[in-house]
């Protein structure tokens, strides 16, 4: 008899447990029945598919690890400024994601838009919000001469490269160049004084003193090369879902879960934001009302002219690389008019913890990011590309918990 009740509470314990299991598969069926289209795009915006930042030809040392440790060193050194007090780590904060979290940019003065971060910028073939930069090496030069960000010149960096790291440069670079005959201060962007000392230099002075200034930014840009993101929640559930880990499979919410189908489908937000850094690293108009109304930034539209006559770009006196090496450059429209009011697409990955929003903060929070694609305005300058998106308020709020799965540790490269 107890026998038989043994059996019988045996059996009904297994029937209670593969109960509980089904329905357990079933809830999960309802929440992550993802569709085969679904799952392509899913798997394309994961970390684990994003390959190796391709090679720079204009930057030689790049891949030094010499390079890597110069370039460092001068991110945080703060004498690199005009008034000793501003440094590249000032705006790109290490414990910030090497952004600020300001609406603008603070240097020895207030900038005019918002600073970006740096980890996986060397995936993109353009730099700043406006893309008037071609190379991480260039985009490092242009705040250092900036008169609101670094405020410094190209003499003075000089002087303090040969006096402060002279060996590790010469070990990259070779011999610096006899300084001893040329003012402390002087370059083409400084104060009226600065520029009347450029201006009385040597041609030749000027070519050397112009090397030092873009080796400079060659080996910042080997030291902000190597900054990247760890995999995050959203990276984690996906590889779950691809190896059907149930346990995995919790790792987002079933409000979360609502927000990625959004994202990647009604809301259209990975037509922009694709692929593993969650950037299609193009410039898009997105009615993004200027900071200052009446006052609207022409962004991408003003600074192609600027790039092209850069002489820090690609096809420049002071870039590695040979002419055929530099096909964005070389092919690059001069005369697009759908690019006015146009700004870059940022990385979303850790965009919940970069508020405010937009090229100028313009945007306090996620939400009236969200809230502002919905509604679709239009554009203060050019055609905005966005249409209504209708989206519920409880599908808004979905897509700002989503947003929260991409958050993960900004992680240095090792080499």
């Amino acid at each position: 008899m107890k026998t038989a009740l043994g059996k019988l509470i045996l059996v009904l314990g297994a029937a209670l447990t593969a109960g509980a299991a089904l329905a357990a598969a079933l809830a999960s069926r309802e929440t992550d029945n993802w569709s085969d289209d679904e799952l392509v795009i899913m798997s394309s915006i994961r970390l684990s598919e994003l390959e190796r930042a391709p090679a720079d030809p204009s930057n030689a040392v790049e891949q030094s690890p010499a390079a890597v440790h110069l370039g460092q060193r001068i991110f945080a050194d703060a004498r690199f400024s005009s008034n000793g007090a501003v440094s590249c780590a000032s705006c790109h904060q290490p414990d910030k994601q090497f952004q600020d979290g300001l609406p603008l940019g603070q240097g020895v003065g207030t900038g005019k838009r918002r600073t970006m971060p740096l980890a996986g910028a060397g995936h993109s073939a353009f730099a700043f919000w406006d893309g008037r930069k071609d190379s991480l090496w260039s985009q490092a030069l242009g705040p250092m001469e900036d008169p609101l960000e670094h405020g410094g010149n190209r003499l003075a960096y000089a002087h303090l490269i040969n006096a402060h790291y002279r060996s590790q440069y010469e070990a990259l670079f070779g011999p610096m160049p006899d300084l001893r005959h040329l003012p402390n201060e002087g370059g083409p962007l400084g104060t009226p004084t600065q520029r009347a000392a450029w201006d009385a230099l040597k041609d030749e002075d000027k070519r050397e003193v112009s090397r030092v200034f873009a080796n400079i930014g060659k080996a910042i840009a080997a030291y902000e090369k190597t900054l990247g993101y760890d995999q995050s929640r959203l990276d984690r559930y996906i590889d779950g879902v691809e190896r059907q880990d149930r346990t995995a499979q919790q790792l987002l919410t079933a409000q979360e879960k609502n927000g990625l189908r959004l994202f990647i489908g009604k809301a259209q937000c990975v037509t922009c934001h694709n692929g593993p850094l969650l950037t299609d690293q193009q410039f898009h108009n997105t009615g993004i009302a200027p900071r200052i109304p009446g006052q609207p930034d022409p962004g991408r539209g003003a600074a192609i002219a600027k790039l092209l006559r850069d002489e820090f770009n690609c096809l420049g006196p002071y870039s590695d690389a040979k002419p055929e090496q530099c096909e964005e450059l070389r092919f690059l429209s001069s005369d697009d008019h759908a690019l006015d009011g146009a700004f870059k697409v940022p990385s979303l990955r850790n965009v919940a913890g970069r508020a405010p929003y937009m090229h100028a903060g313009q945007v306090a929070s996620l939400h009236d990011v969200v809230e502002h694609y919905n509604k679709a305005p239009r554009a203060a300058m050019g055609h905005s590309e966005l249409k209504p998106l209708r989206l519920s308020e409880g599908e808004v709020r979905d897509l700002v918990a989503f947003l929260g799965t991409l958050t993960s540790n900004v992680i240095e490269e090792k080499r």
